[in-house]
């Protein structure tokens, strides 16, 4: 009797670490990069994908940005995106991949609403949620997502530059969101978008603003843009050499305030290698943190012997546009590594200091302080080692939201990571971010 009571036992505790391996997701590759010991790798939601070694184990999916509301992740892809349950951050879940053959795929959300960016003149035969895309077509998706397991395309609005990225601001007074699209380079203009939200199939375009100023006469496009509503109202679009900010007082009549242009630190042109590529404020609205990008993120810019300003984030009043400092990446990259200061957000704390969450392609996921902007210091980071020379990958974008990093791996997936740092003790938890927007202000 005793015998079969230990054999007993031992029967319910290996099917109770069954059921319990089977409930754990697989360990993702981020956990064995080499990092600072403040940053720690959690869940991961796996979406393999390769630029060129395509295969059917790793298609042509490429993962893009990132947008959350609530519990959920929007995780943009080269094929739609993918709605993501993050609720535990440990084990992140999709709930479903919506296709949508166009590439790039930014995406912005509100509520029900979720719009999608579409780069360039659309092939024949290809196809968004199922229905036919007309040949030549680019612009703006939009998307009802009131049924999280099947998003509806309801509405489509051709743009004549297309659509590189786009920026949500939400004008509720007037039961709608503003869509500033960003056409990257060829046309010198933000293409201004309505969407209803009461009626999402109704969206239209309003007008285009103009991008002007610059030593060099052209501005190349916006390739992304930085929103801060509140009490600030300001709009900063990363434009070729010359990035402009906007007063947005009024939403779809942006009035230019200045420009911003940085010398190449080799005592040459202003914009020489590269231009800016995104933008980002403080959340009292007070700074303007601007990310260049050489060699169209497909390049190895971040080696040692690299100029600085093909590896930094800088920084800027954001009333008058003077120069308050730059934090410069520390860790220098192998050739073979495509990298640049990308895609980030900064996280909104309690304390008023400044914290910004970086992801550098394949330099990974960087954390800095620039409460002193002329003294910025890296806080935390994850860096992977390179990756097939073949090919291109790394962190497209990294963002902090309620207590966690969220990584778009463009190969890969959706890592997660958590930080035990002092420096974002007081870092406030929010219902929904778009990354590119900051809806209110902080003191």
């Amino acid at each position: 009797m005793r015998t079969r009571g230990r054999l007993a036992v031992l029967t319910a505790l290996l099917t109770l670490l069954a059921g319990l391996v089977a409930t754990v997701p697989a360990a993702a590759d981020h956990a064995d990069r080499p990092h600072t010991n403040n940053i720690h790798a959690q869940g991961h939601s796996a979406n393999p994908a390769s630029f060129f070694n395509v295969t059917p184990e790793t298609p042509f999916e490429i993962n893009s940005d990132i947008a959350f509301w609530g519990n959920h992740a929007f995780h943009g892809n080269y094929d739609g995106f993918r709605i993501i349950d993050i609720k535990a951050p440990g084990n992140p879940k999709e709930i479903v991949h919506q296709r949508c053959e166009g590439d790039q795929g930014d995406i912005v959300v509100y509520d029900d609403i979720l719009v999608r960016s579409w780069n360039s003149p659309a092939p024949a035969g290809v196809e968004c949620d199922g229905q036919p895309v007309p040949e030549g077509f680019e612009g703006l998706h939009v998307f009802d997502i009131g049924d999280l397991t099947n998003p509806e395309l309801v509405a489509a609005v051709e743009l004549e530059c297309g659509s590189h990225t786009a920026t949500l601001a939400p004008d509720l007074a007037n039961d709608r969101v503003i869509v500033y699209s960003n056409v990257s380079s060829g046309c010198d203009w933000i293409d201004i978008v309505e969407v209803p939200l009461d009626d999402p199939a109704a969206a239209a375009y309003v007008r285009a603003e103009e991008l002007v100023d610059g030593s060099r006469g052209t501005n190349n496009g916006c390739h992304d843009m930085g929103v801060i509503l509140g009490d600030v109202n300001l709009a900063a679009c990363a434009s070729g050499h010359a990035a402009n900010v906007f007063d947005i007082s009024d939403l779809t009549d942006p009035e230019f305030l200045y420009s911003v242009e940085e010398a190449d630190g080799m005592g040459g042109v202003v914009g020489v290698g590269g231009r800016w590529h995104s933008a980002a404020f403080t959340w009292d609205g007070d700074v303007l943190a601007l990310g260049w990008e050489p060699g169209g993120g497909a390049a190895g810019e971040c080696e040692a012997d690299d100029a600085d300003i093909k590896k930094s984030l800088f920084f800027y009043d954001a009333h008058t546009g003077e120069k308050l400092g730059q934090w410069t990446l520390p860790r220098p990259q192998e050739s073979v590594e495509n990298c640049t200061i990308h895609n980030y957000n900064v996280v909104p704390m309690r304390d008023g200091s400044y914290i910004v969450v970086m992801g550098n392609y394949q330099a990974g996921t960087w954390v800095v302080d620039f409460t002193d902007p002329a003294n910025a210091e890296t806080v935390a980071w994850s860096d992977p080692p390179p990756i097939d020379p073949t090919d291109l990958g790394g962190a497209w974008s990294s963002y902090w939201y309620n207590g966690r990093i969220y990584e778009s791996s463009i190969t890969e997936g959706l890592n997660v990571f958590r930080v035990s740092d002092k420096a974002l003790a007081t870092a406030i938890k929010l219902d929904h971010l778009n990354p590119q927007t900051q809806e209110s202000t902080l003191p």
